[in-house]
């Protein structure tokens, strides 16, 4: 009876957990999903390219702030607790959907709008940078050793969830105000339901339990820093750097900048780009667990090197067909197609940073490298495929995508299976 119990507890929270990280990424999520209807108030000149161009580097400027929040969060959640710091990035990213939601428009206020909206972005970059450590951490460490792949993965389904609601929420938005009104006003409705929907996960992260691998670390641990973590685990840290890189990019690619690939380049009306790109990522949300699933069977390893074999031959060859893809059901195969190979990396990529550190550095191992990776490689993303796009030359995206995840192949095939020297104490 007291093992169901405590089943029942660790399912809990590991729902809980999930929970507020659906929310975090939700609120991030919902800039990209708007852009297309935001863009015109904060950057009124130009052509549709040059104002997604503008908006993409706001986005950028996000993930900039992501490794200065994974460093202090990651510290922050190495001492005390991987609670504290979810309920901490939580409340970050609250502030940060609020003032954008109440950001008045360029008309308005001129120069002031646009820089609302990089200070709110940098504060929600911010939060998000210590919000992968701390849930990666937690939910890795709540997960148990036997299903820790397939519970870890519900990072992701949540993360993906995140970018589905908002959508969701944008397609309900279509239907209900239309076009007009979206672009004039509707757009900050998305804002300021993600800041009242932070509110509710601060109350529930607030009641979650503590990992029992963090209790166990005991008051006489090391002391978690920046310091310790490059003198005492450079190797790691590095194939965190190395394994992140293709698939960070690989993942904004597929997902992020899909939309507006759809929309921009292959030609689709912006609600068609949309119902697209929701149906493909519902599925893609439940391929994770199965994925994780398959991991503790067969290790990680190599379900990290089918994504890098996959992605490395496959990306060129279906951004290529997408180009000239006129039907929406082949758009969606397509669409599918890519995300079935990125669901390798997706699934296991947080248990896998989890199982190389020890707990008393876990949280900021973790989040920091994998940060940077992401802020170089995910966060420009979209930036780098729109200045190629407007110099003419956007099959150049298509390539480097595949280089990426054809570098960070080698590190796959190169690191040793964390399922069988986690260093994740129950």
């Amino acid at each position: 009876m007291s093992d169901l119990r405590a089943d029942r507890r660790r399912l809990v929270n590991i729902v809980g957990g999930s929970a507020g990280n659906l929310v975090e990424w939700f609120d991030w999520y919902v800039y990209a999903a708007f852009a297309l209807y935001f863009a015109p108030s904060f950057f009124p000149e130009g052509s549709p390219t040059a104002q997604l161009l503008s908006t993409a580097a706001v986005f950028a400027v996000g993930f900039v702030m992501r490794p200065i929040g994974a460093y202090v969060m990651g510290v922050y959640a190495d001492h005390r607790g991987r609670k504290a710091g979810l309920t901490l990035s939580i409340g970050l990213m609250c502030l940060g959907s609020l003032m954008i939601a109440a950001s008045p428009t360029y008309a308005q206020a001129g120069l002031l709008s646009p820089t609302i909206l990089v200070v709110a972005r940098m504060i929600q970059g911010f939060s998000l940078g210590g919000e992968y450590g701390s849930s990666a951490t937690y939910l890795s460490e709540m997960a148990g050793e036997r299903r820790r792949g397939f519970w870890s993965s519900f990072q992701y389904v949540t993360l993906i969830a995140g970018q589905l609601v908002a959508l969701a929420l944008l397609l309900g938005l279509q239907a209900l105000l239309g076009e007009a009104a979206l672009e004039a006003w509707g757009w900050r409705l998305a804002f300021v339901a993600g800041a009242i929907l932070a509110v509710v996960v601060f109350v529930i992260r607030r009641n979650l339990t503590e990992t029992a691998s963090f209790e166990r670390l005991g008051s006489d641990r090391p002391r978690s820093s920046g310091m310790r973590l490059v003198r005492d685990h450079p190797r790691e840290a590095l194939l965190v750097v190395a394994l992140t890189a293709g698939g960070t990019l690989a993942f904004y690619a597929y997902t992020t900048y899909m939309q507006k690939y759809l929309a921009n380049t292959v030609g689709f009306d912006r609600a068609t780009a949309s119902r697209i790109m929701t149906v493909a990522l519902a599925i893609f949300m439940l391929l994770q667990p199965l994925a994780g699933l398959l991991s503790d069977r067969v290790g990680r390893k190599p379900v990290m090197i089918a994504f890098g074999l996959a992605g490395a031959l496959l990306t060129v060859p279906i951004f290529t067909a997408l180009e000239s893809t006129r039907d929406p059901l082949t758009a969606f195969a397509l669409v599918m197609a890519s995300l079935v190979i990125v669901t390798g990396y997706t699934s296991i990529n947080a248990v896998v940073k989890a199982e190389l550190f020890p707990g008393h550095i876990r949280a900021l191992g973790v989040a920091l490298p994998y940060a940077i990776a992401n802020t170089i490689f995910g966060g420009t993303a979209e930036y780098v495929a729109l200045w190629l796009k407007g110099a003419g030359r956007e099959q150049y995206f298509y390539y480097y995508v595949a280089g990426m995840i054809a570098l960070s192949l080698i590190a796959y095939v190169g690191m040793r299976e964390t399922k069988r020297t986690s260093l994740i104490v129950d």
